[in-house]
């Protein structure tokens, strides 16, 4: 009964507090809602930001303004032993982990092949890595907020200046601010001091890391981003000291997630269809979290032969202040999201719950990141609307605009990418040496592990089951290829798409049409995807997790 009231509170809280957030973010990022201050970023970005921009200017524009951020980022990780606020006197990183860093935080991925304490001065930290928390996230509620504006049937996409500082500074800063002092009064630290020398009751001289730590983590959770402070992530006590604090960041995994679908559902009108959507996501989410929660409840094989208690469920590699089901519920929503920061170390979870957060980043329709989540579920939603047109003979048709090949053949180009980097990359890294040498763990679970690392990439999350040498030259260029080709493509492709719909003119509703506001569309959605993911990613889980389970006694 506690973790059943543990999840609805926080599952079910975090639903309930996303209408209202939904409805903020559709003003703040709708230049059309009643007393919008447009003119304010008008004035600030001058007149590149006052340009309206179809779907390809809006693409160029998005894609140049991340590349700008991708060579700042490079040149404050490469020179960060010269530039100010290192009290630790931190060194130059190594070339390779420079690209993968910078790639990882301009995605959204926040993939951490370091410790942040043990790796990064304050100005890294907070001029390149937090400063990307906040821009990387406002660039994807961008992109959501441009294909709503285009499915709405309005004459241009916006303009993608203009939106991505509506995203930061009326939507991600706020909330920022008020998480970060929820967490500091938690406990959080928060300072620019050094590290602090102490000794312990045995004597022994120890380095405690410490720095600006809550504003960090704030963004971190609240933008999908997921990079920790520290290299523990949120299972270090200083990113997540208390019961409290471990409620408010699990609730700021999900709540801006949430948010999008429902500004989706007031930009294009169709709050009804935003509502099927939000139910379908749930669903999935719901499962996810119901089966990692029981699988988990399962003593772990790795204490099968000590004389301890197993009656408790697995508590290896948990924070066992905070119990055995907050560790699987933060795994299945921190993957769910897109996010990757952890509660508990996913390397020691049962098998079969180590595939709940598997499955959230192979999908990647369950709330997904800040704004892509819903641009991700877009895709399913063309093939579901496709395929139900075809069952019933009628030229396929989606809030108004007919669904044709070309529409659906770079929906289905995104979807396969998506697979194509895991599955490829997967079977690269198991078949040769860069994979192979740099294990903790031989058969399915060090598949597993490399598996789980890619998938990670691909999804934009930034987990990882961390039993992996990941920090080697082979793995940070791979990874940091997948994620910059899996940030863009999923953005770029649906933005063409809809540009496609743009230039067509749009179809009355009549009877005949396909309803996407009714239980039946919300079945079939949920069945496109479960068959796609079925069918694509069960060989992979079959020699992973399923494999290593029936290999336990």
């Amino acid at each position: 009964m506690d973790a059943i009231l543990l999840i609805s509170l926080i599952v079910g809280g975090t639903a309930l507090l996303s209408v209202p957030l939904g409805r903020y973010m559709r003003w703040a990022m709708d230049p059309a809602a009643p007393g919008h201050p447009h003119g304010l970023f008008a004035r600030i970005a001058g007149p590149a930001a006052t340009t309206e921009q179809g779907w390809k200017a809006y693409a160029l524009t998005l894609l140049g303004f991340n590349a700008l951020m991708f060579v700042a980022v490079v040149a404050i990780l490469s020179l960060q032993q010269a530039l100010p606020l290192n009290p630790d006197a931190m060194v130059a990183l190594d070339p390779s982990l420079v690209f993968n860093t910078a790639a990882s935080f301009v995605t959204n991925t926040n993939l951490q092949h370091y410790s942040g304490e043990a790796s990064m001065s304050y100005f890294s930290q907070l001029g390149a890595l937090m400063w990307m928390q906040f821009v990387s996230a406002a660039t994807g509620i961008a992109a959501l907020t441009a294909l709503a504006r285009g499915l709405a049937g309005r004459a241009t996409m916006g303009n993608f200046l203009s939106d991505v500082q509506r995203a930061a500074f009326l939507v991600l800063l706020p909330l920022a601010l008020v998480v970060a002092l929820l967490l500091a009064f938690g406990g959080v630290p928060m300072t620019l001091g050094g590290s602090v020398s102490a000794t312990t009751l045995e004597g022994t001289a120890q380095t405690i890391a410490r720095g600006p730590v809550a504003a960090f983590v704030a963004i971190k959770q609240l933008g999908t981003n997921g990079g920790g402070f520290f290299g523990p992530n949120s299972t270090h006590p200083f990113e997540n000291p208390t019961f409290w604090t471990n409620a408010v960041e699990m609730i700021a995994l999900i709540l801006i997630p949430m948010a999008c679908v429902w500004m989706f559902g007031r930009i294009v009108g169709r709050p009804k269809h935003a509502r099927v959507v939000f139910l379908v996501m749930l669903a999935f989410l719901t499962v996810k979290v119901a089966g990692a929660v029981t699988l988990e409840s399962a003593p772990t094989a790795a204490f099968a032969n000590l004389p301890i208690a197993q009656d408790v469920g697995n508590l290896e590699g948990k924070e066992l202040r905070f119990g055995a089901t907050t560790g699987p519920l933060w795994a299945v929503l921190t993957t769910a999201t897109s996010n990757g920061s952890v509660g508990a170390m996913h390397d020691s979870l049962n098998p079969l719950t180590g595939l709940m957060p598997m499955i959230g980043m192979w999908l990647s329709e369950t709330y997904g990141g800040v704004g892509v989540g819903m641009v991700n579920m877009f895709l399913y939603i063309l093939v579901a609307v496709f395929v139900a047109g075809m069952m019933v003979g009628r030229t396929p048709e989606y809030l108004g605009h007919r669904v044709e090949g070309r529409e659906v053949k770079l929906a289905i180009m995104a979807l396969a990418a998506h697979a194509l980097f895991i599955l490829g990359g997967t079977a690269l890294f198991a078949a040769t040496s860069w994979g192979a040498d740099t294990l903790n763990n031989a058969g399915p679970h060090g598949f597993s592990e490399i598996l789980y690392e890619f998938s990670s990439a691909a999804a934009n999350n930034g987990s990882g089951f961390e039993g992996l040498g990941d920090n080697t030259t082979p793995w940070n260029i791979a990874t940091g290829l997948v994620m910059l080709l899996m940030r863009f493509i999923p953005i770029i492709l649906p933005l063409a798409i809809v540009g496609s719909f743009m230039a067509k003119r749009r179809a009355a509703e009549s009877a005949g049409t396909l309803g996407v506001e009714d239980a039946t569309f919300g079945v079939m959605l949920a069945i496109v995807v479960v068959i796609f993911g079925a069918l694509t990613f069960f060989p992979a889980a079959a020699l992973g997790p399923v494999a290593e389970h029936a290999m336990l006694p």
